[in-house]
């Protein structure tokens, strides 16, 4: 490796310089559809929500480039990279001026985004060039390449409206053909690469480059580059098209004033990179989040007309925010913004020198995708709620998130470092120096502090009885979440006929909106169990279900209810859905694991029910009063015998009685493990697991089908066959899907989890080609019923392959920690199998629970885009065939991970049979 004086200064001085200005214009490239978007908008007819869509493409792929293009640069050298990289946008960039139609302009889009990789190689090109201290400054004067999206925002409008939008886009294509010819012949191969072809080394292999990203705290630093980068991408996509609608502007004042923001977001990331050298990066970190959080309250107030009854009569006032306080507002933001960038970066290059490349890649990957995520939920949040300022209480409160995250990970990082001296400091500053009460210890019964399943004299005397009893509490728990967390799926279908008008895709979001938050919610419940004791988060998290209920029994009585609160309650109905990941982590812990996928199927099928239960009990329950006046009056609408009285807000009020009855069981009842405790840092060594994403994919592939057909069936039935009263059926499916699960755990008990699961999703293909066949003849008679099989068949494979896909968990890693801890004995190999198969057990179920938003807005989406849903389903039908090949190759066949396991356990099973 060559030493810093073996370099030539001009030519390192050189290089940053090339670097700079060629970033520069690639993510002046990137951003283009800032400008040139709202013009697209306008003569294609696009929704907010589409042009989110459209503004973010290239985001998307630029972030996901950013790996593999950084693990290049580390191979092969930037000089190559960077050039090839501008020469393949410059392609996509002038054939986007070609594009006549959306979809068109969308697959152009994702050439487009071929700049923003560019970061992860001017990162790692730069930095082989600088020693330690100077490295910091190098990427600091780099980064300040996002000024590109000021080059855009300022000059793309008036070439726009003097030539057109295809000009900018030929143009900006052309300046990445000149910068990718000047930059190849002007900057040199880096130091490390010069070095590595002298001595003919080899280069790094890739798993040596993905080593480094087994490390928790990376992806922490990713998930802060999300906010404070993705923030200032989205903003710079979305704010020339906010200040023309909301503020009326010229589109080249507006860009002008979007400059007014990308600026100081670009120019002072170097002085990040300063301030974070002088006072530390954490220090600049909290102070870009405090201020971002008080920044976006204050731009997201929308204006507002207020009316005060005072002494001397009304007081009436505006409050509005103008352009001026809104510039400077932005202004701050984007300074702030600036800092954090450069805060979170700061360290990369000098904790992983040898893996500056895959790291930053990484990380700029996931700050890449906020500026995808973030201009597509803007324009989600517009046509939702009708609000322009609803892009900034979305940042709000994603940026008050990531405040509070960082904080708790800093905390939780001085107690395990300073673990004693901070247990013997007293409640209080007031309280030094007082003498120390005595406290006399009480055994506590709930807390089981010797448990030993796998021991059969244990597990018959004591330990069955305790886990049974514990098993048969949680079950109507998690029954009662499902009913909450699937209410939506019938009451969607009632509300226009209490007097709600909403359109059809407005309703296919609210049934949609549970299935993502309580899929986010299983992300951060899957850990809770360990942390807090099931006992305890059983209890608190089934009193959370009270909150949707109540809301939903007095929401749904004015039909004047604002469409943004039944939004709310629905995203709260997400609570329910969190449950299932607890309850599943709490259960694993009690059974041996020749009982563990029966035992879970159990809670898991009888636990589904709740879907089951809530489309058929909530359609009975709205045709009575069985509240009295304490469930206020009924709504009075037409049926086919005349009109009949309507009490929809006992789809809510209905589930209330139980869930305190169940909550008060369940802190009674219910017991805690005291061997089952474990911090977040020790469950996080799941991300490391490979299986863990694998199972990820296939239990997506069955619970998430499961759970996203049953909130999307109804409200589809109704739409396809209008004649047919669907809700009468829609709870066989989700019946037939819970009885499947909870009655076949012994089957991949019996033959194996893989094999089970490989059948199942050849049998799930089935069912969607049945689903496709009856759609294709729904006019002819008894097609809905050939329909309805078809999903059944569905609902039925789902619920095998539930119970399946969870009996592999266990076996996987136990298996896994043979390899892992050779010279553990079985006792912790046990402990640590039991811990990480919770753990993976629910964040599998986290992941999967996606479904439930992604099937049903498939639906929405296909029929929007198509007139049909028949698009949704051949996607499924794709997803299907990869689960069941990669359930072959990985885990079932001769060879597979589980193949010699799952028949050595079968001849077990029958050796007694066979020598009878």
């Amino acid at each position: 490796m060559l030493t810093d004086q073996d370099i030539h200064r001009g030519d390192r001085n050189r290089s940053l310089i090339m670097s700079t200005v060629a970033f520069t214009v690639c993510f002046a490239a990137w951003t283009i559809f800032s400008i040139i978007g709202i013009r697209i908008r306008q003569q294609l007819g696009l929704s907010e929500t589409q042009f989110g869509l459209l503004i973010g493409t290239p985001i998307l792929t630029g972030a996901l480039l950013r790996v593999p293009l950084g693990i290049a640069t580390d191979r092969y050298g930037g000089r190559l990279v960077f050039a090839a990289t501008m020469l393949a946008a410059a392609a996509a960039t002038f054939l986007l001026s070609y594009a006549h139609t959306y979809p068109e302009t969308l697959v152009a889009a994702l050439g487009v985004g071929i700049a923003g990789g560019s970061f992860a190689v001017g990162s790692s090109y730069v930095s082989r060039w600088f020693s330690a201290p100077e490295r910091g400054a190098a990427l600091g004067i780099f980064g300040a390449g996002t000024l590109g999206a000021a080059v855009t925002s300022f000059l793309a409008p008036f070439v726009l409206v003097a030539y057109g939008w295809q000009i900018v886009a030929q143009l900006w294509a052309a300046a990445l053909v000149a910068t990718a010819v000047v930059f190849w012949f002007a900057a040199k191969d880096d130091t490390g690469l010069v070095a590595r072809r002298r001595s003919d080394a080899a280069p790094q292999s890739i798993q040596h480059a993905f080593a480094p990203l087994k490390n928790v705290q990376l992806w922490r630093f990713a998930i802060y580059y999300f906010f404070v980068f993705g923030a200032f991408v989205a903003l710079a996509l979305w704010l020339p098209q906010y200040l023309v609608n909301v503020y009326g502007l010229d589109i080249r004042v507006a860009g002008l004033i979007a400059a007014c923001f990308a600026v100081p977001a670009s120019l002072f990331r170097a002085y990040g990179d300063h301030l974070s050298d002088v006072y530390g990066a954490r220090k600049v970190l909290y102070w870009t989040l405090l201020v971002a959080v008080a920044a976006t309250f204050i731009l997201s107030y929308p204006p507002t007309d207020y009316l005060l009854h005072g002494v001397r009569g009304a007081i009436a006032f505006h409050l509005e925010m103008g352009v001026i306080p809104f510039t400077i507002a932005i202004f701050v933001l984007g300074f702030f913004m600036a800092l954090g960038t450069a805060a979170v970066y700061k360290h990369i290059p000098i904790y992983y020198p040898d893996n500056v490349g895959a790291v930053g890649g990484l990380v700029g990957m996931i700050g890449g995708l906020g500026g995808f995520v973030l201009p597509i939920l803007f324009g989600l949040l517009v046509d939702l709620t009708g609000l322009w300022t609803s892009c900034f209480m979305a940042l709000f409160l994603l940026l008050a998130g990531a405040l509070v995250w960082m904080h708790l990970a800093i905390r939780q990082m001085e107690r395990e470092a300073a673990p004693t001296e901070l247990a013997e400091l007293p409640p209080f500053p007031e309280m030094q120096g007082m003498p120390k009460p005595e406290t006399v210890a009480r055994p506590n019964a709930t807390v089981l502090t010797d448990w030993r399943p796998e021991d059969p004299g244990f597990w018959a005397t004591q330990g069955r009885r305790i886990a049974r009893r514990n098993l048969w509490i949680s079950i109507p728990a998690l029954l009662l979440s499902f009913a909450i967390w699937q209410v939506w799926s019938v009451v969607v279908a009632k509300l226009p006929l209490v007097g709600f008008r909403f359109t059809t895709d407005q309703l296919f979001w609210l049934a949609a909106l549970p299935g993502i938050s309580g899929a986010t919610l299983r992300i951060f419940y899957s850990f809770m169990v360990p942390i807090f004791g099931g006992r305890l988060w059983t209890t608190l998290t089934t009193w959370s279900l009270i909150i949707p209920a109540l809301g939903i029994g007095y929401a749904v009585q004015d039909p004047h209810t604002p469409y943004i609160a039944l939004l709310i309650l629905a995203l709260l109905c997400g609570f329910g859905g969190g449950n299932f990941a607890s309850s599943m982590a709490n259960i694993s812990f009690f059974f041996p694991k020749a009982e563990k996928g029966n035992a879970l199927a159990l809670n898991a099928g009888l636990g589904n029910l709740g879907v089951s239960v809530v489309q058929f009990a909530v359609p009975l329950a709205i045709t009575a009063g069985i509240f009295g006046w304490l469930g206020g009056n009924p709504a009075m609408v037409k049926g086919a015998t005349g009109e009949a009285p309507l009490w929809l807000q006992n789809a809510g009020f209905f589930f209330v009685p139980f869930i305190v009855i169940s909550a008060f069981a369940s802190w009674f009842g219910m017991n805690d493990i005291a061997s089952a405790r474990a911090s977040f840092v020790e469950q996080a060594t799941i991300f490391q697991r490979k299986h863990t994403w694998i199972m990820c994919w296939l239990y997506t592939g069955t619970f998430g089908s499961f759970i996203g057909y049953s909130a999307g069936f109804p409200l589809l039935a109704k739409i396809l066959f209008p004649h047919i009263n669907a809700l009468e059926f829609a709870f066989l499916g989700p019946l037939v899907g819970a009885l499947s699960r909870s009655g076949t755990g012994w089957l991949a008990d019996k033959y194996g989890g893989a094999r089970v699961t490989f059948w199942v999703f050849i049998l799930m293909i089935a069912g969607v080609f049945g689903v496709l066949w009856f759609i294709g003849m729904k006019d002819q008679p008894g097609a809905f019923w050939g329909f309805f099989a078809a999903f059944l068949l569905l609902f039925f494979a789902t619920g095998v392959g539930n119970a399946s896909t969870f009996q592999m968990i266990p076996a996987i890693m136990a298996a896994e920690m043979e390899r892992l801890m050779p010279s553990a004995d079985a006792e912790a190999r046990r402990r640590n199998t039991e811990k990480e198969s919770a753990a993976i057990t629910g964040f599998t179920s986290a992941i999967a629970a996606f479904g439930a938003f992604f099937i049903p807005k498939a639906y929405g989406s296909s029929i929007a885009l198509t007139g049909g849903p028949q698009a949704a389903l051949w996607s499924f039908l794709i997803f299907y065939v990869s689960c069941l090949a990669i359930t072959w190759a990985v885990y079932a066949r001769k060879g597979g991970m589980l193949h010699d396991i799952e028949r050595a356990k079968r001849r077990a099973a029958t050796s007694p049979a066979t020598a009878a």
